[in-house]
């Protein structure tokens, strides 16, 4: 739904509004019977959009997070605290065959 819908209903309604008002004030009644007639429709539309922007909003924040899980294994290993904040499993350090104490220079035969 383009922006530019919310903000022309947007624009009707609140011109509708003050012809409204006007019209009613200057004692013009035809005008404003029919500017009060096309006032209800007008607001519920305006109102209407006003509520789908703000759930696509919604929806939009609510899939952001899970956007970011997509991430690479390269991405993982360089930032480690993020992947862990995110709830991705963090890569173990690769243990070595060796004890602690031998020299990892020697070959077994």
């Amino acid at each position: 739904m383009p922006h530019r819908l919310l903000v022309f209903v947007s624009g009707l309604t609140v011109g509708d509004y003050l012809l409204w008002n006007w019209s009613l004030s200057g004692n013009h009644d035809v005008l404003a019977l029919v500017s009060g007639l096309t006032l209800p429709p007008l607001a519920v539309a305006c109102l209407w959009l006003l509520a789908m922007s703000a759930a696509r909003l919604i929806a939009r924040t609510a899939r952001r997070p899970s956007g970011r899980a997509g991430r690479s294994a390269r991405g993982e290993r360089e930032h480690p605290r993020r992947a862990a904040a995110a709830g991705l499993p963090l890569e173990e350090p690769p243990t070595s065959p060796t004890p602690a104490g031998s020299s990892s220079r020697k070959l077994a035969a």
